[in-house]
């Protein structure tokens, strides 16, 4: 075998053994997704098995409608849809509104101003919530969906993700829309916004998904079953269903309950990891 040939297996070689440990590494954080799927559609006996099996050997969807009957969780699921986009595209609004602002304003105190927003996402969440629990029910809004809204108006994160993009948009194309008479928002909507869409859409997906998977600033500020999200309304159906031959109904809401945040990210997936990678390269 001729030198050049001895090569080129050695690389087909080494590349197969790439692909292959490539292929464990993606089935790692997989499986625990691949065990909620086939457990959610076990019969109790089957799921209460041991040794466990690896596939149901008859699917079976009695879970699935148990979990959707015992608990309101259509209405839960509205819910959430109506928390988590509320939350989605205020923030994003917001965020893009300061970030222009911090990026291309001068003004005085603008970096400490700037600075003091982005020390708050070094805070706890659960330092914060008595004083949010408190500044809420004094306005009367707890118990609403606008009280559980108010703490996610706006992000620190988004506020510091925006401005680290708006910053690399040239100050000529923004002084040129001034020079056409255009004003500071017909310049951030016509001219900034197009330019930050693996920005928004990265901040959007992070945001939907926190707001999604939220569970103790709902639990403290609701009170009416009517408005729970979706995990709240999954904690129901756990203190529901305690024994254990009914946890493949918990286990059929998970898979209902995590549907939402999958097809958001695989909707959005490819523009997602050009705005990973962006903001990674920015620092």
């Amino acid at each position: 075998m001729s030198a050049a040939s001895s090569t080129a297996v050695r690389r087909r070689l080494g590349r197969s053994v790439q692909y292959v440990l490539l292929a464990v590494v993606a089935l790692i954080p997989l499986f625990p997704l691949y065990w909620l799927l086939i457990s959610a559609m076990k019969t109790p006996a089957e799921f209460s098995q041991i040794p466990p099996t690896w596939f149901p050997s008859m699917p079976a969807l009695e879970p699935t409608i148990t979990a959707l009957t015992a608990v309101p969780f259509v209405q839960s699921m509205l819910n959430s849809i109506i928390i988590a986009g509320g939350a989605t595209i205020s923030v994003l609004v917001t965020s893009i509104l300061a970030g222009y602002v911090f990026a291309k304003h001068q003004f005085r105190g603008r970096d400490a101003l700037f600075w003091g927003i982005i020390a708050t996402m070094f805070l706890p969440p659960i330092v914060t919530i008595v004083p949010l629990y408190y500044l809420v029910s004094s306005m009367g809004l707890s118990d609403t969906y606008l009280g559980v809204l108010l703490p996610w108006l706006a992000n620190a994160f988004g506020i510091f993700l925006m401005r680290q993009f708006i910053q690399d948009i040239p100050d000529e194309l923004i002084e040129a829309a001034r020079m056409d008479g255009a004003g500071e928002f017909r310049i951030v909507w016509q001219f900034v916004v197009p330019l930050l869409k693996p920005a928004i859409v990265t901040l959007a997906v992070f945001m939907f998904v926190y707001a999604w998977n939220n569970f103790l600033w709902p639990l403290s500020i609701l009170k009416s079953e009517a408005l729970y999200p979706v995990v709240l309304t999954l904690n129901r159906l756990m203190s529901y269903t305690m024994s254990f031959e009914y946890q493949n109904v918990v286990l059929a809401g998970a898979v209902i309950a995590s549907l939402p945040t999958l097809l958001v990210f695989l909707v959005t997936q490819r523009v997602f990891v050009a705005g990973i990678a962006a903001s990674g390269v920015k620092g």
